[in-house]
């Protein structure tokens, strides 16, 4: 009977795909098989000193990092992370989640991650979204690799401005010392996997590195849906 109702009710309002925005089909979720499958994925997990490692280079100590599709300004899949951002389709970046952990299960120093830590927003831009995107991207990678996702401890403390239309400088004045951890005792000689939606300078994530050197013998990697 739910099926029957759900397939009444696409015939009205019927799901589109948020790259083409043609209508989804069968068992379509979010994404058309055309689209899905031209993904502009990166592969990076399966690349040593990749791009995203090499952002990082000098900054903290990392032991791995990847990111699952390329992002492009104007490209029909730019859409994906609008949606999931600023037009509530916190279960896009969720379904993506499952998506892109999904490929990191190939490769062991992701697979064997005992928590993952999406980055927080301040409470005032929570309260504003109503969710935090980052935590839902790892809400769908811990549901395949089989972990928990560790929110709350590490928490933004300053409500800095926007990054977006920032330069790169502007963005590391922009980050820095906004981020704490709470209880490091909680987080101590744990290896945890660093989760956020969009990767441009690797400033946020830097940030959120230095404020988790208070925990001892902590060990990072980071994941991120999209780089730019």
């Amino acid at each position: 009977m739910k099926h029957f109702w759900q397939e009444f009710v696409s015939l009205f309002f019927p799901e589109l795909c948020v790259v083409c925005f043609e209508k989804l089909i069968g068992d379509e979720e979010y994404i058309c098989t055309d689209c899905f499958y031209h993904l502009p994925k990166t592969n990076f997990h399966l690349q040593n000193d990749n791009p995203v490692e090499k952002r990082f280079w000098g900054k903290f100590d990392l032991v791995k990092a990847s990111s699952f599709i390329n992002y492009v300004k104007g490209s029909p899949f730019h859409n994906i992370l609008t949606e999931i951002k600023y037009r509530g389709r916190k279960e896009l970046g969720a379904f993506l989640g499952e998506c892109f952990a999904t490929d990191l299960c190939a490769v062991s120093a992701f697979s064997s991650v005992d928590a993952l830590v999406p980055v927080p927003l301040h409470p005032d831009k929570l309260r504003k979204r109503g969710y935090n995107q980052s935590e839902w991207i790892a809400r769908g990678m811990a549901k395949t690799l089989g972990k928990e996702v560790l929110s709350g401890n590490l928490y933004r403390k300053i409500a800095n401005l926007t990054q977006t239309r920032k330069g790169v400088y502007e963005r590391w004045e922009n980050v820095e010392d906004i981020f704490a951890v709470k209880q490091p005792e909680q987080l101590a000689g744990m290896y945890i996997l660093l989760v956020d939606d969009v990767l441009t300078t690797g400033s946020t994530l830097t940030a959120c590195a230095e404020a988790l050197a208070a925990v001892p013998d902590l060990r990072i990697s980071v994941a991120t849906l999209a780089i730019a």
